[in-house]
């Protein structure tokens, strides 16, 4: 039996030289089993015929809100209700732009407003459009109602440029897809234990100092790993991002909570992932009353560092990732956490070039004894489960 046996995927293909490579999309999908409809915008059969995506898929392409089926159903409504998922690829800036707000004007789009299926969008573009402040925008809105996104990648574009845009691989594409449809459980019966969140450190019964971290990565990381079937505890501490209620949450306040609280379970968990963002250092007196000075000296005392303490004490077998969020891309920096901290990976953000706090996107570069590897910017769940394919030696 195959992966996706008796599943119907939806395809909607706007217009972008992109085209070409959902033939290889709609082939990858059959040869798992699964059945295919394709939806094609006017623009998208200029690049390829229909006739070529009814060959590959077996079944009759829909390019017309009002051409004559044959049939009595109403075309949209039918293929909204019968998609298991609906993945649209390539994703123009002009199809996401309608989706995001509501406008539902040819047979792509009118069916994309109409499904309850899971929708997953493949953007592909000219590499300034990618970074437009209005494709952005639209994309949050999207992902913010629960649409998935397999991120462009980095490469040669149609317009000669080289940069961001161009539409992921197909295989990509199907594995996000066939995840998303049948989830793995390559980490049942398996620990993670999470830090998320900021530490806060309080100078008096009014005040406190923290950093901007909303909890997202780790947020991510925990929801990614409750997915693929472990078993997962959080330590957090202040976040704005929801933590899946699967997952047992410790609420801490300060570093030293984070400390104890992680340091306490080293002995029977398998993945350590230090998302958290505690913070380095704490006030070496705190005021019994709200302080009132026109100048104001503090000292401070450095916090024990949580994640070198796990690197000394977990299991021989046990998974370490740590994160180095730098201002500027220094993989040297993060070796040196790495080593530092008995590490099996460190994940290295230029917090100065790249939105990472309280976005739900980062560009990560990932070090290990090996070497590093670069990978284009993308959702923090695709980081997430980036970082637990390497926990299990994928």
């Amino acid at each position: 039996m195959s992966r996706l046996d008796g599943k119907n995927i939806v395809i909607g293909i706007s217009g972008g030289i992109a085209v070409y490579k959902v033939c290889q999309v709609v082939r990858l999908f059959k040869t798992l089993g699964a059945n295919v409809d394709v939806i094609m915008t006017e623009n998208a059969t200029k690049f390829v015929s229909p006739l070529t995506f009814e060959t590959l898929s077996a079944r009759p392409v829909v390019c017309d809100m009002f051409e004559h089926s044959g049939h009595w159903e109403v075309e949209h409504i039918s293929l909204a209700k019968k998609a298991d998922l609906f993945v649209v690829c390539p994703a123009t800036a002009n199809i996401l732009g309608k989706y995001a707000n509501g406008i539902a004007d040819d047979m792509l789009s009118t069916t994309l407003m109409a499904t309850r299926a899971p929708v997953v969008v493949c953007p592909a573009m000219n590499a300034n459009m990618y970074h437009s402040a209005s494709f952005n925008a639209n994309l949050d809105t999207l992902v913010k109602r629960g649409v998935h996104v397999v991120n462009a990648e980095s490469g040669f574009l149609a317009c000669g440029d080289v940069g961001d845009g161009r539409m992921a691989e197909p295989q990509t594409i199907v594995d996000y897809c066939t995840n998303l449809l049948c989830p793995q459980s390559d980490l049942q019966g398996k620990k993670v234990l999470v830090t998320c969140g900021a530490t806060s450190e309080k100078l008096d019964d009014v005040r406190f100092i923290s950093n901007y971290s909303s909890g997202k990565m780790g947020a991510a990381v925990a929801y990614a790993a409750l997915e693929r079937g472990a078993d997962v505890t959080v330590i957090c501490g202040r976040h704005t991002a929801p933590i899946d209620l699967r997952a047992q949450v410790v609420n801490v306040e300060t570093t030293l909570q984070m400390f104890d609280e992680t340091v306490s379970r080293t002995s029977d968990t398998d993945i350590f992932v230090m998302a958290g963002a505690p913070c380095d250092y704490r006030p070496e007196e705190v005021s019994p009353v709200k302080i009132k000075a026109d100048e104001l000296t503090v000292h401070f005392v450095k916090n024990p560092d949580i994640a070198q303490k796990v690197g000394e004490l977990k299991n021989s077998d046990a998974f370490l990732c740590v994160f180095a969020a730098e201002t500027d891309s220094d993989e040297q920096l993060a070796r040196q956490k790495l080593d530092k901290k008995h590490a099996d990976l460190a994940v290295l953000n230029d917090v100065k070039h790249n939105e990472v706090f309280g976005s739900d996107y980062n560009t990560v570069t990932f070090v290990t004894q090996k070497g590093a590897v670069q990978y284009p910017r993308q959702s923090k769940l695709q980081v997430a489960n980036l970082i637990l394919d390497r926990a299990i030696g994928k």
